[in-house]
Parts: structure tokens; sequence; C-alpha cells
């Protein structure tokens, strides 16, 4: 197992009431049977609005999640370098609450 992978486990593991789960095939973390954050190509994937989505968009190698390679990103998944792994409990703990309510 990477770092990030490491990483992207302890994050989710430490979110109350998070359940591990799959996305597309990929590790993910849901609350309830909504996932807020998966893990893809050893980076961390958030479902973001608002602030935050433009926050962790504006960060250098940040991209819409695009799972299927076909240039059809999901418009609130973004996908976070490791390069800014500082930044992905701020991000998960936001995912969670905007899936969550």
């Amino acid at each position: 197992m990477t770092q990030e992978e490491i990483l992207f486990n302890q994050i989710g593991n430490d979110i109350p009431d998070s359940i591990k789960g799959q996305l597309f095939g990929k590790p993910c973390f849901k609350v309830g049977k909504k996932a807020f954050v998966c893990f893809f190509q050893n980076e961390m994937v958030f479902k973001l609005s608002g602030e935050e989505h433009g926050d962790a968009l504006s960060l250098d190698g940040s991209k819409l999640f695009d799972p299927s390679g076909k240039g059809r990103p999901m418009k609130e998944w973004v996908q976070v370098p490791f390069d800014y792994q500082e930044d992905w409990e701020r991000f998960a703990l936001a995912a969670f609450e905007y899936v969550g309510v």
C-alpha cells in the first residue's frame, strides 16, 4: 500500500459514520449510501461545492474527476494531488458535510 493510500484510508476511517465502499471500482468512503471521497491514480478525490470546490480546483495539478478518462469529468468532484496532502483532511471533512446534508 502506498503512503497516499494509507493517508486516504486514515482520513476516511477517522471521520465518524463514514463507511468504506467502492465508487466506479475505486476505493471510497460514504456517508449513508452517498460517496464523498474516493482514491484514484494515487490522489484523493472529493465531492465539493462552493468555496471549497474553488479552493481545491485552484491548486496546481488539481482537476475535475474523470473516472472514465473519456473527457467526461464530474463537475462536483475534484481530484487533488498528493502534493497537497495537508489539505486532504480539510477537503474530506467539507465533502462529508456537503454529502451528509
